[in-house]
């Protein structure tokens, strides 16, 4: 494990730190840094991994299936920081989970948590959450796939894409237009079950930090409105709700990457002989590697504050959307200095900070892109200096 002093800061409690510790010595062992040809297969493996050794338990708001009737956001922080700095692919596997049912574990009723949350936690069932479309991503209200109610069914048509475990899901969670009300107030949430008549993967998207993404169509698929999660109307809320739950655990995950750079800046600078010395001997090296020690606790910081604050019940719309702009931000940063430290052998593939590179890329974009995060800081701000 990196510097681990900072598991002794008050947001965090003992069990935190026995679950951190516990999940790095499990990740040592069954975590492999590289990635196989097959990313389907792996993330399945992963997911399957993660269930059987009870970690995905954490991802989970359930008394019965989760470690806990509400999900412990310091906890979910822990697992993706530690994750991603063993592997990207990991920290997916497990994040989509968490983000995929979790939905359901806010809002949805008795019979869906029990039919799909124990799968989840089990790493039975692959979960996604299918939000975004290819005219509304950050704006979500813009969104056209629709649902009407046909007797005791909703039939949804339209398309939605960036879906990630698109493909491999046994089940989507679906935010579609229902028209209760104009924009964001006329949103309701369904869950599609991958077998489903009508739905289909439209198409199968390749990034440069490969991991299973798709495009998803709706043809007249027919859902049980007992799948509907919420009330009528209520998604862009349930959507909402679940993205702040996993918000922070995004910057989270960045932290993770930015650490292992880190670790493998130090290594590479201490043991590079370079004129008759070694490149750590260089201020110009020591200055870059407090900048990135800088960074990377200022970003912790930031990220177990919102974690802890959401844990105690408050609001933290404001500061997980800080957690997210300035981990993200920072561990590209972090990353990008530990390539310049490798010199041409950061840009080989296979190389731990080359694989980081295009890691975190992809981190600020999603689940809130880096503008939209200041503009979320920014009305959150004007909102509480409301008398101005």
């Amino acid at each position: 494990m990196s510097d681990t002093r900072y598991l002794d800061w008050p947001f965090l409690e003992e069990r935190h730190r026995v679950l951190a510790r516990e999940l790095d010595a499990w990740a040592d062992q069954h975590i492999s840094h590289d990635h196989g040809a097959d990313i389907d297969t792996e993330c399945r493996s992963l997911v399957r991994s993660l269930g059987e050794a009870g970690w995905l338990k954490h991802a989970v708001g359930s008394r019965s299936h989760g470690a806990g009737e509400t999900i412990d956001t310091r906890a979910i922080c822990l697992i993706r920081e530690t994750l991603a700095r063993h592997s990207g692919l990991a920290d997916f596997a497990f994040a989509m989970q968490g983000l995929g049912s979790g939905a359901i574990s806010l809002q949805g009723t008795p019979e869906q948590r029990e039919r799909y949350l124990s799968r989840v936690a089990k790493g039975e069932a692959i979960a996604a959450f299918a939000l975004s479309e290819p005219e509304a991503g950050s704006d979500v209200a813009a969104m056209q796939c629709n649902a009407h109610v046909d007797g005791g069914h909703a039939v949804l048509n339209g398309e939605k894409t960036w879906i990630s475990n698109g493909g491999i899901a046994d089940f989507y969670v679906v935010f579609c237009r229902t028209g209760e009300a104009p924009g964001a107030r006329g949103i309701s949430a369904f869950i599609v079950d991958a077998d489903t008549p009508g739905f289909e993967i439209a198409e199968r998207i390749d990034v440069i930090a490969p991991h299973p993404l798709a495009r998803l169509r709706f043809v007249n698929c027919r859902v049980p409105l007992t799948q509907r999660v919420g009330a009528a109307g209520e998604g862009f809320k349930v959507a909402m709700r679940t993205l702040d739950v996993f918000r922070t655990s995004v910057a989270a995950a960045a932290l993770g990457f930015a650490r292992r750079a880190m670790d493998e800046a130090l290594r590479r600078s201490t043991t590079r002989k370079m004129f008759n010395q070694v490149l750590s001997d260089f201020q110009l090296t020591q200055a870059k590697l407090a900048q990135m020690a800088t960074t990377i606790d200022t970003s912790a910081l930031l990220v177990y504050r919102a974690a802890w604050q959401r844990d105690q019940g408050q609001s933290v719309t404001k500061e997980a959307a800080m957690a997210k702009l300035t981990a993200t931000e920072g561990a590209q940063q972090v990353i990008d200095a530990a390539v310049q430290i490798f010199g041409g052998q950061g840009v080989v593939s296979g190389q731990a900070v080359e694989r980081l590179y295009r890691e975190i890329r992809s981190l600020r974009i999603y689940e809130g892109a880096t503008e939209v995060q200041q503009l979320i800081i920014a009305r959150e701000l004007l909102k509480e200096n409301s008398w101005k």
